[in-house]
Formats: structure tokens, C-alpha cells, sequence
């Protein structure tokens, strides 16, 4: 026992060495390490969040309002573990409906079985509230109304809104308005045209003489779409021309435009027929003519099927210009004659007088169709006999009209 507890003998070397105990450490640190392992429970998966493994399966969340009364479908017990996603929806398809979903069900079979008028609206009332508010008078409407005050400014007329409409006095009429209590007196029923929107009062501008304007261009255009001649006062003259006034609307005639250009100054206070050349009520530019009207009033004692006599003024390669009096119409060389045709000079000359009939007029463009062929009887007759077929054109022209007749008539169909 004593030899057990004696110390052993140190060797000397050792224990100079003392200081090199750390290499143990390293020998004792060079054993295998048994990694650390904690038991998991069943139904745990690893988490990359938590790569230790501590289990969170006894964590309780805090019970919520939502989670605290759980429905009868959503419970499910640890014997239903092993149920199929498809047993679960088979079931849940066969219980029956909860009370919210029954609550939903009598909420709209109640709305359903309402009407109208347990809302109680009136659609009639409705409907006369909005055209009560609805504002009167938008800009470039027309309204009538009654006079009820008129005073130096301007006139006040009743036109249905919820104020007055206000007309100022160089707004009542064309020209220069000198009494205008006299023009409208009270209760005097009115047209106005309405040339500004309500203000923050209510009240409209309104305007006879803007009403009177529109009306005068559109009768203007009107005559000049059936190329009517009128009948003018000239009441100025300037260096380019005369003006004058055609209802109610200032005109102009060029110089060029007039019979008398050189001396158009003493035309003031003279009547004159004139022709339209342009009408625009956009820019408001009414150009006439005192020449053209003399073509325009021509063109009004033509008609188709008429045989006229003329003059022939000039030959060209595709027929002949003839010279009817002021006007001047065109013999095609397809009208010519029916025949076969090498020249036009081998049947009529420049200065010839000749008969033919109009088969078409056009007044705006100033185009008059004339035939000599309708006059043939055989083809080519009126190369060779010429002469015998001008004679008999009016008997001869008789049965072409009725040709010409028939043959609008088949043209509109």
C-alpha cells in the first residue's frame, strides 16, 4: 500500500517541461466528440429558423375572439388526423348551413320582395324637381319670353328662369334703335337668342339683334344655293367698291363687279340687281356681283329641252363655245351628230349662227350643255344637209324633247 501511495519517481526532463501541459489539452481535445442530440417529438419538422431543434409544441397561442369559439366543421379531434383533404370537403359540403350564411339568405329574400314605393319614391316628382333646378337658357339657344321692365340700359325680359333675361339697348334690333320703350312696351312677347350663360344671380344676356343676324344668313344662303338675283341699296362707297345693305347685313360689290366701276361713286342711293359671289356668316363676308347678275337672270329664262339660237364664239379640239346673249353654252363634239365625225370646222364656222337644244344647265357653275345631234334624222345628216336641218330644228326639236324627257325620267330612277 505504501509503495502504491508514494510518489513515482519525476524524471527531471519532465519536470523541466512543465510548461508544456497545453499539448495534453490538445491530446484530450483530439477524442471524438459524440454530437448532441435532443429527442424530438413526433409531429416536429426541422425549422431553418431553428437550427437546434428545441421544440415549440407546447407553445399556446393566446386565444383570440376569433379562434375562441370554433365552429362545429372546423374542429377536428387527433383521431382525424389521417383524414384525406377530399373527406374533409365531402364533409364539410354535408353540414348543414351556419347562421350567418341563414341570416345572408333572409336578408335578400327580404330585398327581394320589396318594391318600388317601400322606398317611398316618387319618379314623376323626381323628374319635375330636375327640370325646376335645370338652368334656362344655355348659350346659342333660342328662347320667347315677356317684357316686364325696360328702363335706359336695356330691356328685361321673362323667359322662365329664376331671373329675369337682360338685353342691352345696342342688342334690341338691326340699325340704330332711337326709342326703346316704344319698341318694347310691357307684356310684349319676344324671340331672343341667348349670348351669355346665367351669372351668379341667375340672369341670362339675351339678344334680338344676334336673332336677327342668324335668321338673315340663313335666308342669304338659301338664296344663293337657288342662285337667285336680289336687289340691293347701295348706301357707301369706299376706293374698291360700293357697299350696300341686304336684310339687314352689310354687302360689298368690287369694282370689277359693277357695270359702272369708273364712276361707282354716284351709285349711292341707287338699286341694283346683284348675284352672290361669296357668303360666309363665319367670317361674315357677303361678296356680290351686278355682272353675274345679268348671267344669273339668264340662266333663269333657260331650261332643258329648249331651242335656243347662238353664235359660235371659238372652236376648240372638243367642241364649240356658242355665245347665247350674255351667256355662253358648249357644243360637245359628241353632241355635235350621230354620224361619223373627222373635223369640226367641216361643219360649223367661227361667227355661224346655229340652232341647238339644251340638254343641261348648271346656274353655280355657270354650264349650259347644248345637242345639235337630237336634231338629225339619219346619222350624219347635219354634215351633209347642214342647212335643210337648221330650217326644220324647231318642228324637228319637238319629238327631241320628248327623247330628253324620257331620259331624265330614266336618269332619277
Amino acid at each position: 500500500m505504501a509503495g502504491e501511495d508514494s510518489p513515482k519517481p519525476q524524471n527531471t526532463k519532465s519536470a523541466e517541461n512543465t510548461p508544456r501541459k497545453p499539448l495534453q489539452v490538445m491530446h484530450i481535445s483530439r477524442k471524438k466528440e459524440e454530437p448532441l442530440t435532443i429527442p424530438k417529438s413526433d409531429g416536429i419538422k426541422e425549422n431553418p429558423l431553428n437550427p437546434i431543434g428545441v421544440s415549440t409544441n407546447n407553445y399556446e397561442a393566446p386565444p383570440s375572439k376569433r379562434t375562441s369559439e370554433k365552429k362545429p366543421s372546423q374542429e377536428i379531434t387527433k383521431n382525424e388526423e389521417n383524414i384525406s383533404m377530399e373527406d374533409l370537403l365531402s364533409q364539410e359540403q354535408s353540414l348543414p348551413p351556419n347562421k350567418y350564411e341563414k341570416k345572408e339568405a333572409q336578408n335578400q329574400n327580404a330585398f327581394e320582395e320589396r318594391i318600388v314605393d317601400d322606398f317611398d319614391f316618387d319618379e314623376d316628382a323626381f323628374l319635375a324637381a330636375l327640370d325646376q333646378n335645370e338652368p334656362i337658357g344655355n348659350k346659342g339657344e333660342t328662347a320667347t319670353g315677356k317684357v316686364i321692365n325696360v328702363d335706359s340700359d336695356g330691356v328685361y325680359v321673362d323667359i322662365g328662369g329664376k331671373a329675369p333675361g337682360f338685353m342691352p339697348k345696342k342688342e334690341c334690333g338691326l340699325g340704330v334703335i332711337t326709342n326703346i320703350k316704344e319698341l318694347f312696351p310691357k307684356d310684349l312677347e319676344v324671340e331672343v337668342l341667348v349670348t351669355r350663360e346665367q351669372n351668379a344671380d341667375g340672369m341670362v344676356t339675351i339678344s334680338c339683334r344676334a336673332l336677327a343676324l342668324r335668321k338673315s344668313w340663313e335666308k342669304v344662303q338659301n338664296l344663293e344655293k337657288e342662285s337667285k338675283v336680289v336687289q340691293v341699296k347701295v348706301n357707301g362707297f369706299n376706293r374698291g367698291g360700293v357697299t350696300c345693305d341686304l336684310e339687314g347685313l352689310r354687302g360689298f360689290i368690287p369694282r370689277s363687279q359693277l357695270e359702272e366701276g369708273e364712276n361707282h361713286d354716284k351709285l349711292v342711293g341707287k338699286t341694283l340687281g346683284a348675284a352672290f359671289l361669296e357668303v360666309n356668316p363665319d367670317s361674315r363676308k357677303l361678296v356680290l356681283s351686278e355682272k353675274k347678275a345679268a348671267t344669273v337672270k339668264r340662266f333663269s329664262e333657260l331650261e332643258i329641252g329648249q331651242l335656243i339660237e347662238g353664235k359660235v364664239l371659238a372652236i376648240k379640239p372638243y367642241g364649240y363655245f356658242i355665245d347665247l346673249g350674255g351667256v355662253s353654252g358648249l357644243l360637245h363634239q359628241s353632241a355635235v351628230t350621230n354620224g361619223s365625225l373627222r373635223s369640226l370646222s367641216e361643219v360649223f364656222k367661227k361667227g355661224e349662227q346655229l340652232k341647238a337644244l339644251i340638254t343641261d344647265i348648271d346656274p353655280r357653275r355657270g354650264r349650259i350643255g347644248l345637242n345639235t345631234a337630237l336634231l338629225e334624222g339619219p346619222p350624219g345628216e347635219i354634215i351633209q344637209e347642214k342647212e335643210k336641218v337648221m330650217a326644220e330644228a324647231k318642228e324637228r326639236s319637238i319629238k327631241a324633247i320628248d327623247l330628253i324627257k324620257n331620259k331624265e325620267v330614266s336618269s332619277s330612277k
